[in-house]
């Protein structure tokens, strides 16, 4: 599927992806982020719960990293350490060098755009700390970076004459299964999917081929995402009884919630903090005339494709007009978009494309360096200060267990349970919201009958569910005395009768 180029930026993007995993280990940063250790725990809960099954995949991640992991972290080495996840993240970060490579080459016939692209995106530092974990976004990345090669490709494939010659337009191969893919992954994928079918279908139509062939073509290939998504809807209805879970686990922010000049202002902000204020502005030149180009050239419409990515700030709009609090990762998608972007604007130079080239990556790198430990995304995966404190909770947990299950929500401990496998405790030994009716009924009967032990989080950003959910924590506790606490996490112990 890729040229020689390609591939070997593909080898190369890996090798430096192993390099960025083990000097991150050895950093102690691989698990800092407590998404990186709840991804885990989903993955883990799977087979290993109170009530094993399906229902434990949940409705608010996107389930394909979790199948993927679900098999390898029942060994306790891949699920303490994360190995298994991390080797997917680093391939994955590969088929996005390659995939990236491969675009700017078939659209500008550039190895110097190819091959700035690819190094913008290899070489940042946050992109390169996202994929030495468990963190589900390198996914995200190889998936659509891979789709929108393949679309790419495909639009760009001989257009057809009239007459009897007229070639019939098919589906591109692999196009669908790979969307599929990408829309089980992360959210951002769907409104990428959306512009990428959008822009391939203006390209093909701008290409010369019938409006009634690219609307048949392009409907075939829709089926592919939109039935991934209602899928997943009737899934995410039959766990967690809602269609679609957009809210209920964080506390909403007054500064973003409804106000559109402020999250697009923050948006900016990130994503200058995540690519550098050169990448931005660059990408926003290039953006600008690749853009016009698509639009007005139908001989380069097939530019507008790789543009699809840039759907990805979709999300972060979505989200912080909802409240959610600001996220650093949720910006980092633009960076694999605007290397595609520079990259095609530098390979439009021709001759003095490697001129170019040289000179936007030694401004970009001396901007943003590669294993830079003060990176945006480095520095938000260490805003977790609790763990030393936490320790001290498990600690006393271990020295009195002598058996029972133990009450902790998955909402704000999740990552918690992660961090006691290291004291030898199982995901089977806790009780949390994927166990279904179990769960409720320690809220409607009392936990008493039900758990020897519960754990509760104090100021989790979004609440405890025991607390902000149900608002009933004097009642659930009636039964239980208070052993110790730390690091915002409180445990209660059941009275002897």
């Amino acid at each position: 599927m890729f040229g020689p180029l390609p591939r070997l930026l593909a080898r190369l993007g890996v090798a430096l992806g192993a390099c960025a995993t083990y000097y991150y280990a050895a950093s102690g940063l691989t698990l800092s982020h407590y998404d990186a250790k709840a991804h885990l725990v989903v993955s883990r809960r799977i087979l290993d719960s109170i009530t094993p099954g399906w229902e434990q995949i949940g409705a608010v991640w996107l389930p394909l990293p979790h199948l993927l992991n679900m098999v390898p972290v029942q060994i306790d080495h891949f699920y303490r350490t994360g190995a298994f996840a991390i080797g997917l993240s680093v391939l994955f970060n590969g088929l996005a060098t390659a995939s990236i490579a491969g675009t700017v080459l078939a659209l500008t016939a550039s190895r110097a755009g190819a091959v700035l692209a690819a190094a913008l995106y290899a070489t940042n530092p946050n992109v390169l700390y996202l994929q030495s974990t468990p963190m589900t976004e390198p996914m995200l990345f190889g998936l659509t970076a891979c789709q929108v090669f393949i679309f790419t490709r495909w639009v760009l494939e001989p257009a057809p004459h009239g007459g009897a010659a007229r070639r019939r337009l098919t589906m591109p191969a692999g196009a669908g299964w790979v969307t599929v893919a990408a829309c089980l992954t992360r959210y951002e994928a769907w409104p990428i999917t959306a512009a990428c079918f959008g822009a391939a279908a203006y390209a093909q139509w701008r290409r010369g081929n019938r409006v009634v062939d690219v609307v048949r073509v392009h409907a075939r290939l829709a089926i592919y995402p939109l039935v991934t998504a209602l899928g997943f809807m009737v899934f995410s209805r039959i766990t967690v009884g809602a269609w679609f879970v957009s809210g209920g686990f964080f506390v909403p922010d007054p500064t973003l919630l409804g106000q559109p000049w402020a999250v697009g202002a923050k948006i900016v902000e990130g994503v200058e903090l995540v690519s550098g204020v050169w990448l931005l502005r660059c990408a926003v030149v290039s953006i600008i005339v690749v853009g016009l180009l698509g639009v007005v050239t139908a001989g380069r419409a097939a530019m507008l494709v790789p543009l699809a990515l840039l759907a990805s700030v979709a999300l972060p709009l979505s989200a912080y007009l909802s409240g959610h609090p600001f996220r650093m990762r949720y910006e980092i998608p633009l960076v694999l978009a605007s290397a595609v972007a520079v990259g095609l604007g530098v390979g439009l130079l021709k001759r003095v494309a490697p001129v170019a080239a040289i000179l936007v990556l030694a401004v970009v790198l001396n901007e943003t360096r590669p294993f830079d430990r003060n990176a945006a995304m480095i520095r938000e995966a260490q805003l977790d200060q609790n763990v030393s404190a936490r320790g001290q909770v498990t600690a006393c947990l271990k020295q009195r267990y002598q058996g029972g299950k133990i009450m902790a929500s998955m909402g704000s401990l999740g990552h918690y349970m992660h961090e006691m496998s290291a004291a030898g405790f199982e995901i089977s030994d806790f009780l949390h919201e994927g166990n279904g009716p179990i769960w409720d009924s320690a809220f409607t009967r009392g936990p008493a009958a039900l758990v020897e032990w519960v754990l509760v989080e104090e100021q989790a950003e979004g609440g405890d569910a025991v607390i902000q959910r149900h608002r009933q924590l004097p009642r659930l506790l009636q039964d239980y005395d208070q052993v110790c606490a730390g690091g915002n996490v409180t445990l209660y112990r059941r009275r002897a009768r």
